[in-house]
């Protein structure tokens, strides 16, 4: 059994926040509705106390809490206070707590009593941010249709330039055809972020992203072969990969690069992105209930579910629930030709979430990734790079004559 060592909590289950690509709102699985706005304080302490026995059973010597939502902000300053205290209070002396947060970054700057709070506790924040401000307020729009790129700008100021900078963690950017991919990389660099995030649209063969509505079928072509078809992600991202790649001093780090080249080095990765690392995430909604990563929310309605929650079943349950245990079984758990691709290692299929296609045997997941092809390509480029930097520093090892 793997434990689980990142425990995403579902802390409000609204948000502030219209954007029109959201995969909890806008995609398949419409669960939202059914769940409270605001996780309790019993979910928070029955939370807690699991996440603690799940540490000390394995004798995991830290533990990951993400802050989520919806918007996890707007749960207000005093209750995030409070909850944060219980699961302090829970992991000490049993495991090192390390915390994070994902916001749109918007209360941040209307609720001045808020970083206070998650600098307290040491509460790493991550923004989302979409590029230019043109970029943004064309996904990332209010309810009422206004924009919210001079919000997210007011409150990222108020983290690179104010007193709470070490909390700031760097910025997640959904990828939009549409936009520059240099002329957004510079604008993201613009906040001077720690580090990056340049996320694919969550997508499936069923609902297939923009700029790729004819890929309905796995590409046809051999293992490791070149694709054929069009790969425009891939294309977008190869740009920035070339500029961030080529500055002549480190600007920021970009997590799907960094982690493409550990892979294609030897090493070892820990996103759900690419590589073939076992999962140790697990979700709890609102209500408490245990799921498994809501990218899968794209996929069917009830995709996630596991049947579980907190206050009937422990960490220790869902490890064991087939529907985790699926997504850890490495190089066995791929498509027949993802297995057998020269890319397999790197490239892990891709993220669980994309390869859902209906139909496809003997699961539904059962099938390279919607962007297998666009993976391919970037994988290829990124290892061409390595292998000529990796030549050059051996040729200039060699001794002079």
């Amino acid at each position: 059994m793997v434990p689980f060592r990142q425990f995403l909590l579902k802390i409000h289950s609204r948000c502030n926040l219209a954007c029109d690509y959201c995969y909890m709102y806008e995609s398949a699985d419409q669960s939202w509705r059914d769940r409270p706005k605001v996780m309790t304080p019993e979910t928070v302490r029955r939370t807690a106390a699991l996440i603690a026995g799940h540490a000390r059973t394995h004798r995991l010597r830290e533990v990951h809490v993400v802050l989520h939502g919806g918007e996890p902000l707007l749960v207000g300053a005093a209750r995030l206070d409070a909850m944060l205290h219980v699961l302090a209070d829970a992991l000490d002396g049993v495991a090192a707590l390390r915390l994070t947060l994902q916001t749109n970054g918007l209360r941040l700057a209307e609720d001045p009593a808020l970083l206070p709070v998650l600098a307290r506790h040491g509460v790493r924040i991550g923004v989302s941010l979409d590029g230019t401000a043109a970029t943004h307020d064309r996904h990332r729009r209010r309810p009422d249709g206004r924009g919210s790129h001079t919000g997210v700008a007011r409150a990222l100021r108020l983290l690179t330039d104010g007193p709470h900078h070490a909390l700031y963690a760097g910025l997640l950017c959904a990828i939009d055809l549409t936009a520059d991919p240099v002329e957004t990389y510079e604008a993201l660099l613009e906040f001077s972020p720690p580090r990056l995030d340049l996320l694919l649209p969550h997508a499936t063969w069923h609902t297939p992203p923009p700029g790729l509505g004819g890929r309905t079928t796995p590409p046809p072509a051999a293992p490791g072969a070149v694709p054929a078809e069009p790969v425009p992600y891939a294309r977008w991202l190869c740009a920035v990969f070339d500029r961030w790649y080529g500055a002549p001093r480190r600007e920021t780090g970009i997590r799907l690069f960094e982690e493409i080249a550990v892979l294609l080095l030897g090493g070892t990765a820990r996103s759900e992105s690419v590589g073939l690392t076992p999962v140790d995430l697990v979700v709890v909604e609102t209500d408490g209930t245990i799921e498994q990563a809501d990218s899968l929310k794209v996929t069917y309605p009830g995709a996630p579910a596991t049947g579980l929650d907190v206050f009937q079943h422990t960490f220790a349950d869902a490890a064991r629930h087939e529907a985790f245990r699926a997504r850890q079984r490495g190089l066995a758990g791929l498509a027949p030709v993802c297995a057998a691709c020269t890319r397999s290692t790197v490239c892990g299929g891709g993220l669980y979430a994309h390869r859902y296609r209906p139909g496809a045997t003997p699961t539904p997941f059962a099938a390279p990734s919607v962007y297998c092809a666009d993976l391919a390509v970037l994988v290829d480029h990124i290892a061409g790079r390595l292998r000529q930097d990796v030549t050059a520093l051996g040729t200039a090892a060699q001794p002079l004559p």
